[in-house]
C-alpha cells in the first residue's frame, strides 16, 4: 500500500470519517482505482456517533463489515421515552423486518476502525494528512491541490470531509440552514447502580431531556442540551444531570467520565449532491440533531448508493446516475433532518407545555401503526 499521493486516480476521497471509508471500501471491493485522503494526522479515537441501525447494518454486510460490528456492539432492541420514572414512549425494533432487530451501540470510533480494517484488507489506505487547498475541474476530470503543493489528477472527487467541508466549498455549493440555541453536553461514564445494560432512555424532566445510551466496556454515553455546557464535563456534574433529569428510583453513581465534551447542533442541508465531478456525502451534504441517532447512519447510506452510481459511471454509463444519487439521498437527508429538528424541538419545550406534550405523545403512540412507523423511521428500514 503507497503512503505518497498518486498522480491520477478515478475517485479521490477527501475525508475518512465513517461516509469516506464506506464509499472507499464500497470502490474498493468493486476492483476501482480510489484514493482516499485526510487532513487529521491520526484517525479520531472519540467521537459523537453512538449508535448503528439495522438499515445501516443491512447495507455494512455485503462489505463485510457488520459482522465485526455486531461482534463489538450491544444490540438495544428498545428506545424509551421517559418522564423521570413514567414511560411516555416505548420503540421495540425486535419484531422488525431485518435480520439487525436493534440499534447497534458502539462507538464511532469502533465503526471507523472496522471500516478501516475492511479497507486495508482490499488493498487501500487512507493517505495522512493531506488537506485539500483547491480544486479545479473541467470536463475531464478535476485536479486537487494539497497544502504541500502535490497535486492529484482524479477523474472524479468526493467530498467527505463533514460540515466545514473544503470541498464543498471549492464547488460553490451552499449549505442552508441554522443553529440551535441551546449548547450540547456529551459524555462517555462508567456508572453502577440501577441502570440499563441493553436499552436506550431518553428522560424527560421539568430541568431538561438527557440521554442514556448503554456502550460496550462498561460504558454509557449521557448526552443533554444545556444553557453553556462545559468543555470538559465533570463527573460531579454529569452527576448532577442524572439527579434532576434521570429517574427518580434507583441510585445511579458516576464513577467516571471517560471522555467528555460540548458542541452545538447545526441543521444544514447542501443545496445540491453535484456540482460537476465533485460530489458530497456525509456531514459534507447533511448535518442536523443527534436526536435519533442518524447523522453517522445517513453519511453510511450516501456512501453505498454513491458507489453504485460512481460504479456505473466508471463502467462507461451515463453520468447521470450521479444526479439520480442526489435525487434519491437529498429528499431523504430532508425527512432525516425534519425529523431529528421534531424531535429536539419536543424534547426542548418550555417547562410549562411538557405536560401536554407527554400527554400527546402517550395518545398518539398507544395506536400500534405509530409505533412501528416511528420504529421503521428511526432503524432506517423505511428507507430501503
Amino acid at each position: 500500500m503507497s503512503t505518497e499521493l498518486p498522480a491520477t486516480t478515478d475517485v479521490l476521497i477527501v475525508g475518512a470519517g465513517p461516509a469516506g471509508l464506506t464509499l472507499a471500501v464500497a470502490l474498493a471491493a468493486q476492483g476501482r482505482d480510489v484514493t482516499v485522503v485526510d487532513a487529521h494526522t491520526a484517525a479520531e479515537q472519540t467521537s459523537r456517533a453512538a449508535v448503528v441501525h439495522a438499515r445501516t447494518l443491512e447495507v455494512l454486510a455485503p462489505l463485510g463489515v457488520a459482522a465485526p460490528l455486531v461482534a463489538q456492539g450491544i444490540p438495544s432492541p428498545t428506545f424509551t421515552v421517559r418522564d423521570r420514572d413514567r414511560v411516555v414512549v416505548r420503540i421495540d425494533f425486535s419484531g422488525l423486518p431485518t435480520e439487525y432487530p436493534y440499534s447497534l451501540m458502539v462507538s464511532q470510533a469502533t465503526t471507523e476502525a472496522a471500516l478501516l480494517d475492511r479497507l486495508t484488507e482490499l488493498g487501500g489506505t487512507v493517505l495522512r494528512p493531506y488537506r485539500v487547498t483547491t480544486l479545479d475541474q473541467d470536463a475531464d476530470g478535476v485536479t486537487a491541490t494539497f497544502e504541500t503543493g502535490e497535486r492529484v489528477r482524479a477523474g472524479w472527487v468526493v467530498g467527505a470531509d463533514g460540515m466545514h467541508s473544503t470541498v464543498r466549498d471549492q464547488a460553490g455549493i451552499g449549505f442552508q440552514g441554522g443553529t440551535y440555541a441551546e449548547s450540547f453536553v456529551l459524555a462517555d461514564v462508567r456508572l453502577s447502580g440501577a441502570v440499563a445494560a441493553d436499552e436506550v432512555i431518553l428522560y424527560f424532566a421539568p430541568a431538561g431531556l438527557v440521554v442514556l445510551a448503554p456502550l460496550p466496556g462498561g460504558r454509557h454515553r449521557i448526552v443533554a442540551p444545556v444553557v453553556d455546557a462545559p468543555h470538559e464535563p465533570s463527573a460531579a456534574y454529569v452527576q448532577e444531570l442524572l439527579d434532576v433529569r434521570g429517574s427518580k428510583a434507583g441510585s445511579v453513581v458516576v464513577e467516571e467520565v471517560v471522555w467528555g465534551s460540548r458542541f452545538r447542533v447545526h441543521h444544514r442541508i447542501a443545496d445540491t449532491y453535484r456540482a460537476g465531478r465533485i460530489l458530497l456525502a456525509g456531514d459534507a451534504a447533511h448535518v442536523h440533531s443527534p436526536a435519533g441517532g442518524q447523522g453517522m447512519n445517513a453519511g453510511i447510506l450516501d456512501a453505498v448508493t454513491l458507489a453504485e452510481a460512481l460504479g456505473s459511471v466508471l463502467d462507461g454509463g451515463p453520468t447521470a446516475a450521479l444526479d439520480t444519487y442526489g435525487a434519491i439521498r437529498r429528499p431523504i437527508a430532508e425527512r432525516i433532518v425534519e425529523l431529528a429538528d421534531r424531535m429536539t424541538r419536543v424534547a426542548t419545550l418550555a417547562p410549562a407545555l411538557r405536560p401536554l406534550r407527554n400527554l400527546v405523545l402517550r395518545t398518539l403512540t398507544r395506536i400500534p401503526a405509530v409505533r412501528r412507523e416511528l420504529a421503521l423511521r428511526l432503524s432506517g428500514l423505511t428507507y430501503r
